[in-house]
């Protein structure tokens, strides 16, 4: 199934991605629900980030080619960091370049849908507390990052974490090509094959250290490639098998003290 939320005039809505229509749902995919007769069109609604996370669990140099690049030791566990659910921004939606940043950059990565509430969870029934996957754009303020003895300045501003543009919910994850393109041409290109901590694993190491609630996001970590975006550029990642999560980069707007 590819779900999805989206807005249909005023109101906000879930849906199923069937033959190019929307079927409207009632109820919602943590939960109970079921399918409608009401079809859209998807150009005829505004898609929304597909669920929305308490937060989302990330992850640094989890893939073996991203930590050479960056010139950093193999992590021995899972390097977390968390983005905020204020940062989370959907399909065509605009990333918003911070006056305080001079170099932002583009991080495609595999994103993990929590199904129900996970604590403590066992490796062997991780699989049943994912709802499904979808693509993430960890959009970091490169130049911010080193400044900080950790990394939440940089990947927490508003509209650092566009998700979309649906969750696929009958998906292999293990074996999924990752590519992002810069105004239509390829940046990052990996394979899911090469992640340190695979989803299942991730699932389980970090309900052992937090409860993770229905719709929170686990962000897989980024493969080589990363670069910088500028103003106007269209960002683009794409997963196998999930599709293509599009943005667009525009300027801070000027605040009275400017």
């Amino acid at each position: 199934m590819r779900i999805l939320r989206y807005q249909d005039g005023a109101l906000v809505k879930w849906g199923l991605m069937e033959e190019g229509m929307i079927r409207e749902m009632e109820g919602d995919p943590f939960s109970h629900f079921h399918l409608t007769s009401r079809a859209r069109e998807i150009g005829e609604v505004k898609l929304l980030p597909p669920c929305l996370p308490s937060k989302i669990v990330a992850l640094g140099l989890n893939y073996r080619d991203h930590a050479e690049e960056v010139k950093m030791d193999l992590p021995e566990e899972p390097i977390l960091f968390i983005k905020p659910s204020t940062s989370v921004i959907g399909h065509g939606d605009a990333i918003i370049y911070p006056k305080m940043s001079k170099r932002v950059d583009y991080e495609a990565e595999l994103a993990v849908v929590i199904k129900k509430r996970a604590k403590t969870v066992a490796l062997g029934e991780a699989k049943e507390y994912i709802l499904g996957y979808t693509c993430l754009n960890d959009v970091t303020a490169r130049d911010l990052q080193p400044k900080n003895g950790q990394w939440t300045k940089s990947k927490s501003f508003d509209t650092f974490a566009p998700l979309g543009p649906w969750i696929v919910t009958d998906l292999d994850p293990h074996h999924l090509e990752i590519s992002t393109y810069l105004n239509g041409q390829r940046r990052q290109h990996s394979n899911t094959q090469y992640l340190l901590f695979g989803p299942l694993q991730l699932v389980s190491y970090i309900s052992n250290i937090m409860t993770l609630l229905p719709g929170d996001v686990i962000a897989t970590g980024t493969p080589s490639g990363i670069g910088p975006m500028l103003i106007g550029d269209r960002v683009d990642v794409e997963i196998e098998g999930i599709g293509t999560l599009s943005n667009y980069v525009v300027a801070e707007e000027p605040s009275e003290d400017d």
